[in-house]
């Protein structure tokens, strides 16, 4: 199956750039964790806005709460993709950490990547 790259774009062929299955996973978490609710119009309950979090003040406690909001988010919009293993997020001054372990529903490969934003 084909697995188109995200942001959408046209390759050297002229056609639909795809990305192999670990790379598309990767970016379908990046629309999860960096989609703001309300964003979009045909589902506007999709993602956890982690973006409104990085102006709400950087604590330990912040960084606990998004760590369930993260969890929830996955669970709901990529449970059928992956099996989140491990999440740790972290707060420091301006930038938050979100790192996962996860392995892929059709292998038991683990995976771990991490996500950072900063203001």
């Amino acid at each position: 199956m084909t697995q188109f790259k995200y942001p959408y774009q046209i390759d050297g062929r002229g056609q639909t750039a795809d990305a192999n299955r670990q790379r598309h996973v990767r970016e379908m978490i990046e629309q999860v964790l960096f989609t703001t609710p309300g964003e979009r119009v045909n589902r506007p309950d999709f993602g956890c806005g982690l973006t409104n979090l990085l102006f709400q003040g950087n604590s330990p406690e912040l960084a606990t709460s998004t760590q369930y909001l993260v969890q929830g988010a996955l669970q709901q919009w990529l449970g059928d993709v992956i099996q989140v293993e491990h999440l740790i997020v972290t707060a420091e001054d301006y930038a938050l950490s979100v790192r996962i372990t996860y392995s892929l529903a059709q292998s038991n490969s683990q995976v771990t990547e991490e996500f950072q934003l900063q203001a």
